[in-house]
């Protein structure tokens, strides 16, 4: 495969000295914080002006601020973090904020320079920061960590409790607010993950084969214990090549997979060349829905919450791949435009 992630300035350097710039940015971040936090609580006026990179983090910080806060999200529904590049009104919008949260993990590669350097003057935070290594998947090729937790939504749950402590840092005289919400919260993502457990656990073993357009369902295969085959590498610069996409149609043949998946915010091509591949064998094989990956559905929504995303892809998975699962998903709320088995794109 060529390139396989999206990196910032300094990240096309050997292995062992991008390990070090990793440590050393997020060292930066880390005392940018702890230098906001210490002595400075808030002291203006309500609703205080939060930031988030991407619909995952914007969706907690709302969920545990309330009306406590304005929260700007600067990746939009249907934009691809990996390859997003920061535009003017986005470092205006970064420098304007109180708060910053964002998912780390490089999953923002091209604003890792920006945060930095806005970490000096305001708290800036990785919602990330309490999971250990246990809890991600490291790419071996790449040598990066998944940044794709949110879809394993137990380890998402950790992310919670970072916003719920960096929100009380900031705005002590608040914090029981944040505190209540973010338990609340908490109780209705641990039902989340014991729905998606039960609707992915009765996929038939055969079928259990998630086939996507890039590896951005890898904690969920490990969470929920689904095989996950994605097309491309974990950043979508990568690129697929004939081998990789006749080694995913083998599998398709091989254990009469009814269903492959395109993403929301990644091109359909490769899902396209493997539907025509297993048809040249005398296997037939659809579209089974179009799945959220690095960002949710349309604000407003329902999928345009953590919990809608999470619901609609793991009821989406399930109905097609032949489990069992309602139509609205968990609550009922599912759009029955988004259940609808999607074309391909020509």
């Amino acid at each position: 495969m060529s390139k396989r992630w999206s990196a910032p300035r300094g990240m096309d350097l050997p292995l062992r000295h991008r390990c070090r710039w990793i440590v050393s940015a997020a060292a930066v971040l880390i005392l940018g914080w702890a230098a906001a936090a210490s002595g400075n609580a808030y002291k203006g006026s309500y609703p205080y002006k939060a930031l988030a990179t991407v619909g995952m983090v914007a969706d907690i910080v709302r969920q545990v601020a309330g009306d406590k806060a304005e929260v700007t999200q600067i990746i939009g529904a249907g934009v691809d973090p990996h390859l997003y590049n920061p535009t003017r009104g986005d470092v205006a919008a970064l420098i304007k904020s109180d708060i910053i949260f964002y998912a780390g993990l490089l999953l923002e590669g091209q604003m890792t320079d920006i945060l930095v350097k806005i970490s000096r003057r305001r708290p800036v935070i990785a919602v990330t920061e309490l999971l250990q290594v246990g809890d991600l998947i490291r790419d071996v090729q790449s040598g990066h960590h998944d940044p794709h937790v949110w879809m394993d939504v137990s380890r998402w749950n950790l992310a919670v409790k970072v916003v719920v402590d960096a929100l009380v840092a900031f705005d002590p005289v608040n914090d029981d607010v944040y505190r209540r919400n973010g338990e609340r919260y908490q109780i209705r993502l641990q039902e989340l993950d014991d729905y998606v457990r039960r609707v992915i656990g009765s996929i038939p073993e055969q079928q259990r084969i998630l086939v996507t357009a890039h590896d951005a369902f890898n904690y969920l295969g490990r969470a929920y214990g689904i095989e996950v085959l994605g097309i491309q590498g974990l950043s979508t610069e990568s690129e697929a090549g004939l081998k990789d996409i006749n080694r995913i149609v083998d599998v398709l043949v091989s254990r009469r997979v009814p269903a492959v998946f395109v993403e929301s915010s990644v091109s359909d091509k490769n899902a396209r060349a493997l539907i025509e591949g297993a048809a040249s064998r005398g296997h037939q094989v659809i579209v089974g829905g179009e799945l959220f990956s690095d960002a949710m559905g349309a604000a407003g929504t329902y999928e345009g919450t953590y919990m809608g995303m999470i619901d609609h892809n793991a009821t989406v998975i399930a109905r097609a791949l032949g489990g069992r699962a309602p139509a609205g998903g968990m609550q009922g709320k599912l759009s029955l435009a988004h259940q609808t088995k999607v074309s391909i794109r020509k």
